[in-house]
């Protein structure tokens, strides 16, 4: 399975519009009720700009990325990441990933270095490790 991938091949990037709807929703479906991510002058208050995303609908746009690309058969078994930069209403997060390692036979599993970037920096930065069973994949 693994001869499909080859370590060092790119991911197509990803372009999320990241919406107040979308901040808002991800924080409420992670049960997240911190006001700085769906009160806007509660948020300016605390000195950020406006609301931002939290680390939970992050990890979930990281993991339909690597689900994306890899298919039906793909689950994910790792994944571990970092934030930076906020995610504010307006931007656009750009996930890219490249396969930085390759195991397993009859269930390949396949680590992806990932990074997102906005308009202000990077935002996250991880590794994603997917099992990808026979017949699965981009």
């Amino acid at each position: 399975m693994t001869d499909a991938y080859r370590v060092g091949d790119e991911l197509p990037p990803l372009e999320i519009p990241v919406t107040r709807t979308l901040i808002v929703a991800g924080a409420i479906a992670s049960r997240d009720y911190q006001d700085v991510h769906h009160d806007a002058e509660l948020a300016r208050e605390k000195g950020s700009p406006d609301i931002f995303m939290n680390i939970l609908t992050t990890n979930g746009l990281v993991g339909r990325y690597i689900t994306d690309h890899f298919g039906a058969a793909a689950a994910l078994r790792k994944v571990a990441i970092r934030l930076g930069a906020p995610n504010h209403p307006g931007d656009v997060l750009r996930l890219t990933g490249r396969i930085v390692a390759l195991e397993g036979e009859n269930q390949a599993l396949v680590e992806v270095a990932v990074t997102g970037d906005n308009r202000i920096g990077r935002h996250v930065t991880g590794k994603v490790t997917v099992a990808i069973t026979e017949g699965g994949g981009a």
